[in-house]
């Protein structure tokens, strides 16, 4: 089995189980040498990843939980070379019911982590030549869906931190090998409108037809989608109100011919 990241090391957040898990294993499959991080020592996942792995507990969204990590980690290993900012909370509520203690500690933990390990890990990449930087954001961002907005918020947080600093952690003298992505695991829901330009109306993002895709997306959730099925029933309504229509128009027709 070939195995491109020979040699490397990450750092895989929310690694004792789900998705954390299997990224960390993948990447020991892949020849990493992997340090895997939750709350709780991730030791049963580590196991599962094999010689290469290490488990680490430590809260991600303290800073001191990341300067002792990069430490420990490049003890262990020698260097550091990417990490995977996986770790994620899932506070439930609509806003005037959520607390804002949770409020909070999403942020901490969905997004501060990100600022954190950027601080003390890109660094290192730097030094050694190579890094990949990844944040894990979400195929929800986008949507209106009710109870999930502290969630939401963070995950395109995320995205914003990955876009904005970028060129720092890759600057122009850098290595090419230095990277840093945001990364959605799956295909972003379909809106709940497609962009439909107006026929026959010239420049199609002109025309007052047009729908972005942002407009779309952020519909209120109270609003239902168009369906098929709900379109399907709207034209056979308005078919049966044209047929309706017709009839009486014909027997209005038959009684103005009786009466001449």
């Amino acid at each position: 089995m070939s195995k491109p990241l020979e040699g490397r090391v990450a750092v895989v957040t929310g690694a004792g189980r789900g998705i954390g898990r299997a990224i960390g294993i993948k990447l020991a499959q892949c020849g990493a040498f992997v340090a895997l991080v939750d709350l709780s020592k991730p030791s049963e996942s580590a196991a599962l990843a094999g010689a290469s792995a290490l488990a680490f507990a430590g809260d991600v969204s303290s800073e001191a939980t990341w300067a002792e990590l990069a430490e420990a980690v490049e003890r262990a290993f020698g260097r550091l070379d990417i990490v995977v900012n996986n770790a994620a909370v899932f506070p439930r509520g609509v806003v005037e019911e959520l607390d804002y203690d949770a409020w909070r500690r999403a942020f901490a933990v969905n997004l501060d982590a990100h600022f954190f390990s950027a601080k003390h890990c890109v660094p290192r990449m730097r030094k050694n030549g190579y890094g990949r930087f990844i944040a894990i954001s979400s195929n929800s961002i986008g949507i209106a869906e009710q109870a999930l907005s502290a969630y939401m918020a963070t995950k395109m947080g995320a995205i914003g931190f990955m876009h904005a600093a970028s060129p720092t952690m890759s600057p122009p003298t850098a290595s090419p090998a230095m990277r840093s992505c945001p990364l959605s695991l799956t295909r972003p829901r379909r809106p709940a409108y497609r962009r439909r330009p107006r026929l026959g109306s010239g420049d199609s993002r002109r025309s007052s037809g047009w729908r972005s895709r942002r407009t779309s997306l952020a519909r209120s959730p109270f609003s239902p989608a168009r369906t098929p099925a709900s379109s399907q029933a709207r034209r056979s309504s308005s078919t049966a109100a044209s047929t309706r229509s017709a009839r009486a128009e014909g027997r209005s027709s038959r009684g103005r011919k009786e009466a001449s």
